[in-house]
Parts: structure tokens; C-alpha cells; sequence
């Protein structure tokens, strides 16, 4: 199979890049590209290497870094025209849900899609195409796939797309009755990263990695609470919608992206997790297994499935509300062989059934399935039309 995978950065982390390295401003498309993904920041090239090692061909595209694509545009003669300064409003949070992404990100990845000729695109992003853009890219490809683990954006993002991947096991219900098909896979860990890190010493008692945002804002409340009662040190976007007096303010240390933020999982004991109120009941986010896969000992939010993806008390550790999980914090401190050994038994969970390579053969099997039934179903309306 031939895979296009359509990314999004952060754009607080794509202008923390730029800053600490200028002169990838006047590299090429290709050694930009590579140094961006270098910096090991979301899912960076987690699927496309894996695809590619298990024989299938892949590429990746980060299609809202505006320089980069901009710098692809120009390498192969593409002339983009627009008002970049409705652009820049238009790559705002929300506003896109009333005006439509930019017009150079439409442009260049179609251009993009061309002249890959893959069978499949896989979009990481489901906001970030038009819907005008989607109905186009299906010209070019087999089968049009999405990926989501966030709160969806408006249907008409959606229907467009042929299938649709979730790490939230109750969405794929609820994409089915919406005419759309879907399919559960859980996220994952990248091996390589221990390599990249190295071994770190702990020297972070209890650490929490992670947004502030107003769809946080229930496990903001319940860090807050712990807060105030034992040190927490603190790293991640939306400090501003933080309280002036909020005790997170106290050891708050900035944000931490890609490989930084792995290195200061490597340095944590124990690493809190919460999930945000679109996870429902189901556990589901990257720090699952970042935090396990770096070492530390994960303490995270009680949901109904964990059991399915560690051995809980064993793996991992659960907590039910803010008392407790200071209850569990100072217990694991008293013990601290049995949080060593707790930490060591995640870590070796997610190695071993949590990586991605495991995840891309889960991944290639669900997308060739698809594949046979775009072909039978086609060659169905062929046939069809003979008679």
C-alpha cells in the first residue's frame, strides 16, 4: 500500500522550533522537513516508519506548518495566491468552523496529493481539509482516511471521509449511526525514543505534563486540589487560563514539546495523567503510554477499559478523585520498591503491546480490509452497469 499522512503541529510548537533554529528557515523542503520530525513532536514519523519496515510505502506531510509547505510550493513551481492576513485568522482556533481553513494549505496539499498517487490518505487532522478539499483528494486516492482522539469538529468535516480511526472506543458508535464508517485502535509509544533521550536520573518527585485548556478544565480543578497540598512541577500550553492565584503557578516550568517532553518524563517518578471530559469513561490519550514507555510510574484517572491496555495496580496505578490520588502519591513515596517495580512492569507493557509497530500491523490489516471492500464494491457497480 501507498500511504499520504496529512499531520498538524501545534503552532506554539512550530514557532518554539523556528526560534531555536533559524537557519533550517533557508534549508530545503526535505531537510526542514526532517529536522521538524526529528523533534519526535505528536505522532512525527511513528507511522510512517512502521509502515515503511513492515513493506509499505509512506510519507508524511505537515500540512499548517505555512514555511515548510510554502517552501515545497515553491521548490516545484507552485504559485499560491491569497490575503495572508486572512489566512493567519483563519488558522485560529474556531474560526475555521465558520470560514474555512486557508486557501495555500488547500492548494498545496492537493498539489501534494497529485503527485504522490497514493492509495490511501490518512488524515490526522480531520479540520484541517475544507470539505470542498476532501471531496477533491477522494479523485486521487482509494480510500480517504481519518484519525481522531479530540472532540469532533462539525458533520460536514466528516462525511466526506471513507473511514474513520478512533482511540475513543465510544465514538465509533457514534460515527456509525452517522453513515460513516469506523474502527477502534488504541495509541502508542515509539521505542526509539529511549535512544534519543538516554537514561535520565529521576529527579522529579511527581511531575504533570499537559494542556490547561478550557476542555481540561475539570482535571485542572482536581490538579489544583492536589496542588495545594504536595509540589507538583508543572509543564504545558494554556497557562493562561490558569486562575493568578491557581497553586499550579507555583512549579510551573513552561511548555515542553516532543523529545523535551519525553526527557522530562525520563527524570519523573511518578507522572500524572488525566483524561478530558471527550474521553467519557474510556481511557485514551498519548500520556498513557509516554509516561509508561519513559519509565515513570503512571498514576492516572480510573476508567472502565484500563484494565484492558494495563494490569492495573501491577502496571499502573489508578485514582478516583483528588484525596485519593494524594492518598496514593504519599503511600508510593513510603513504598518506593513497589513503585519502581510498578514503573518497570508499564514500561515493559508498553515495549512489548504498546508500540508502533504493533499498532501499524493493526493498522495496515484495517486499511487493506477497506481496500478489498472499496474494490468489491466498485466492481459490483461495474457490473451493474454492463447488465
Amino acid at each position: 500500500m501507498k500511504i499520504l499522512i496529512l499531520d498538524t503541529y501545534y503552532s506554539k510548537f512550530l514557532k518554539s522550533f523556528r526560534s531555536n533554529n533559524p537557519k533550517l528557515l533557508k534549508a530545503s523542503y526535505q531537510k526542514y522537513k526532517e529536522e521538524l520530525l526529528n523533534m519526535c513532536f505528536g505522532t512525527s514519523d511513528f507511522y510512517s516508519y512502521n509502515l515503511k519496515r513492515l513493506g509499505h510505502e509512506a510519507e508524511d506531510l505537515i500540512v499548517n506548518d505555512d514555511i515548510l509547505q510554502k517552501k515545497w510550493a515553491k521548490e516545484h513551481g507552485l504559485k499560491i495566491n491569497g490575503n495572508w492576513l486572512i489566512s493567519k485568522l483563519q488558522m485560529l482556533p474556531y474560526i475555521y468552523r465558520f470560514v474555512g481553513k486557508p486557501r495555500w494549505v488547500q492548494e498545496i496539499v492537493l498539489a501534494q496529493i497529485k503527485e504522490y498517487e497514493p492509495d490511501i490518505i490518512y488524515v490526522q487532522d480531520l479540520s484541517i481539509l475544507n470539505p470542498d478539499t476532501v471531496r477533491n483528494a477522494k479523485k486521487y486516492c482509494r480510500l480517504l482516511v481519518g484519525q481522531i482522539a479530540s472532540p469532533p469538529p462539525p458533520g460536514k468535516y466528516l462525511k466526506n471521509f471513507d473511514l474513520i480511526i478512533t482511540s475513543f472506543p465510544h465514538f465509533v458508535e457514534k460515527f456509525r449511526k452517522m453513515g460513516i464508517n469506523s474502527e477502534y485502535q488504541k495509541l502508542a509509544f515509539e521505542p526509539r525514543i529511549l535512544k534519543n533521550v538516554q537514561k535520565q536520573k529521576r529527579i522529579y518527585d511527581i511531575t504533570f505534563v499537559g494542556s490547561f485548556t478550557p476542555y481540561h478544565s475539570e482535571g485542572t480543578k482536581m490538579l489544583e486540589d492536589v496542588a495545594r497540598q504536595m509540589p507538583i512541577h508543572v509543564w504545558g500550553p494554556g497557562i493562561e487560563f490558569l486562575s493568578p492565584i491557581s497553586p499550579l503557578r507555583k512549579n510551573y516550568h513552561g511548555e515542553a514539546w516532543g523529545l523535551r517532553m519525553y526527557k522530562i518524563l525520563a527524570q519523573s517518578k511518578i507522572a500524572i495523567n488525566r483524561h478530558i471530559s471527550a474521553s467519557a469513561k474510556y481511557a485514551n490519550n498519548m500520556r498513557l503510554y509516554e509516561a509508561t514507555g519513559m519509565g515513570a510510574m503512571l498514576i492516572t484517572d480510573d476508567k472502565k477499559n484500563l484494565n484492558n491496555l494495563f494490569d492495573v495496580g501491577k502496571e499502573v496505578v489508578v485514582y478516583k478523585n483528588s484525596e485519593d490520588l494524594v492518598n496514593k502519591i504519599n503511600y508510593y513515596f513510603k513504598n518506593s520498591k513497589e513503585r519502581e517495580k510498578i514503573a518497570e512492569a508499564g514500561q515493559e507493557r508498553t515495549l512489548k503491546y504498546h508500540n508502533y509497530r504493533v499498532r501499524m500491523v493493526e493498522l495496515a490489516q484495517i486499511l487493506h480490509r477497506y481496500l478489498l471492500h472499496q474494490k468489491s464494491v466498485s466492481h459490483r457497480v461495474y457490473k451493474s452497469f454492463e447488465v
